[in-house]
């Protein structure tokens, strides 16, 4: 007896639904079996993480602010991974969106009108966050070179040079010793949401996923992306140019996730300082695969993750357990959702082994 997995000719709706569904519950299992082995209750732990992310509106819009950058890496990352890109560098797209949007408000506020000011940041993180993806773009796209390696190594470029100007030249010589720029002026700052720390980054990230999803699956660009993805060699046979399709699909990629850090630095933080780089870039690539590249479905994803990491921080204080259980209830999450990603686009065949014939008598 043999198993085998054979590619289904076609995804039914319904397996789209259940698969994610239920690797979801397998994660909690899984979770649950981790909290047992520290000799905690799971649901009780369940039960504080959720209350911790979702149990006021106070909570739910900390759960909001750390759930806007993931949706904008996330949305990002989503873009290059549809044609089988591996943007591993939205951490370092984040980062240096955030050191240009800061570097118009610092730099430019005397230049600038006070209310063209915040959207020049913004759109200056952008451009930022879309030319540092735009060099491995054109790397894969003229010789070929790896992208998985070139946008991992420039995300380290992009935190120590950001460390470096807060640190150094940017630091507020009237900081008391705090590695941080001056404040942005209040005109700079980006406008929060109902009195929270919740910000418009989130309209902006809603806005982004209802185009991408527009474009994705309505537009002849989004439908020449999925055939590069699925077959690069039906593509070049369509006439489909791949390397065009690459850079552009980059500098989009990278233009979302320097909107995020554009965000963090003019909504969150209102400075430049350390705090900017906590990973959002690298927790994207979860968001991305649970969401399974469906720009709308990345919105609801990055809420539960960051309700993972609100919710951490609450067992932490509520049970005495790392708040980096959170993380680590992240990568449960990633995995089972992987899993199920094969029985989704693979069915498992049972061959069982034939008797052998029986073999004639000769008589002599």
């Amino acid at each position: 007896m043999r198993f085998v997995f054979e590619k289904r000719q076609s995804v039914s709706r319904q397996a789209l639904v259940l698969v994610p569904v239920g690797s979801f519950f397998v994660s909690l299992l899984l979770g649950a079996v981790l909290l047992l082995a520290s000799k905690v209750n799971p649901l009780t732990t369940y039960a504080a993480m959720a209350h911790g992310a979702f149990g006021s509106w106070y909570n739910f819009s900390e759960t909001l602010v750390k759930a806007i950058p993931l949706m904008l890496t996330g949305l990002g990352v989503s873009i290059a991974f549809r044609m089988r890109f591996w943007n591993i560098g939205a951490e370092g797209q984040l980062v240096w969106g955030g050191v240009a949007a800061a570097w118009v408000i610092i730099f430019l506020a005397d230049v600038i009108p006070p209310w063209l000011l915040l959207p020049v940041a913004l759109l200056l993180g952008v451009v930022g966050g879309a030319l540092w993806a735009g060099g491995p773009a054109v790397l894969k796209a003229t010789l070929g070179v790896d992208e998985t390696l070139t946008t991992l190594l420039l995300n380290y470029v992009a935190i120590l040079f950001s460390q470096y100007l807060y640190y150094g030249p940017w630091r507020d010589p009237e900081g008391y010793g705090f590695p941080g720029t001056v404040q942005f002026p209040q005109f700079a700052w980006l406008p929060r949401l109902g009195g929270t720390r919740a910000h418009v980054g989130l309209i902006f990230a809603i806005v982004a996923a209802a185009l991408l999803w527009f474009v994705l699956n309505r537009t002849r660009w989004g439908f020449e992306l999925k055939i590069i993805g699925e077959n690069q060699t039906a593509a070049r046979y369509l006439g489909i140019n791949i390397a065009r399709h690459i850079v552009w699909a980059m500098l989009l990629s990278g233009a979302l996730s320097g909107l995020a850090g554009a965000c963090e630095v003019t909504g969150i933080s209102r400075r430049l300082q350390q705090g900017l780089s906590l990973g959002y870039g690298y927790t994207a690539i979860i968001v991305a695969w649970l969401a399974q590249l469906n720009p709308i479905a990345v919105l609801f994803v990055a809420i539960l993750m960051g309700a993972l990491l609100v919710g951490g921080d609450q067992v932490q204080m509520m049970m005495g357990l790392p708040a980096s259980v959170g993380i680590v209830l992240q990568g449960m999450l990633l995995f089972p959702m992987l899993a199920g990603g094969l029985f989704t686009e693979y069915r498992l065949r049972i061959i069982r082994a034939e008797k052998a014939a029986p073999v004639a008598e000769v008589q002599p």
